[in-house]
């Protein structure tokens, strides 16, 4: 075992009405909160907000990172190695690096949660590159590409398919 010792020395204050937000008013937005470099390498984080039975994120993994999903609201779907945890307000889901995971506003509900990946990646740039592919700028397949850089590598799972009708 390793200890990541931060390396910053100011307290990290967010304001909501100064983050970011990706997407909004889409079926998923995601506010970018904290970014690894303003938290010296601690974490990054990003509210995840999803409507009524959105899909958020495709099976993936981080190899360095672990990431922790906490339900503020509503009913979310995740994926967790095999299998599929249906989190409700208050719950929490760990997945440690390595793990295949994934997730979703559970069918026919909405979900809203914070994420949390630690230690931090540079992530907010990888959210701006799914817009680019979003509008068009980028072709899909570009994420092949940086999936080193931002520490999220793509997979397929078919119990994640089976339970969202894929």
């Amino acid at each position: 075992m390793s200890l990541f010792i931060p390396d910053f020395d100011d307290s990290v204050v967010v304001r909501a009405a100064d983050a970011e937000i990706t997407r909004p008013g889409a079926e998923l937005s995601i506010q970018l909160l904290v970014d690894s470099s303003a938290s010296g390498g601690a974490l990054s984080s990003m509210r995840v907000t999803l409507g009524k039975g959105a899909n958020g994120a495709r099976p993936h993994h981080h190899d360095r990172s672990a990431e922790m999903f906490y339900v503020l609201d509503g009913t979310a779907q995740l994926l967790a190695d095999d299998r599929i945890v249906t989190a409700e307000q208050g719950d929490m889901v760990i997945v440690p690096p390595g793990q295949q995971h994934a997730f979703a506003a559970a069918p026919g509900e909405t979900a809203e949660m914070l994420v949390i990946i630690t230690p931090g990646v540079e992530r907010f740039e990888y959210f701006r590159h799914l817009e680019r592919i979003r509008y068009g700028k980028v072709p899909p397949e570009s994420l092949l590409e940086v999936q080193e850089l931002y520490d999220s590598y793509f997979g397929t799972n078919a119990a994640w398919d089976a339970a969202r009708g894929q």
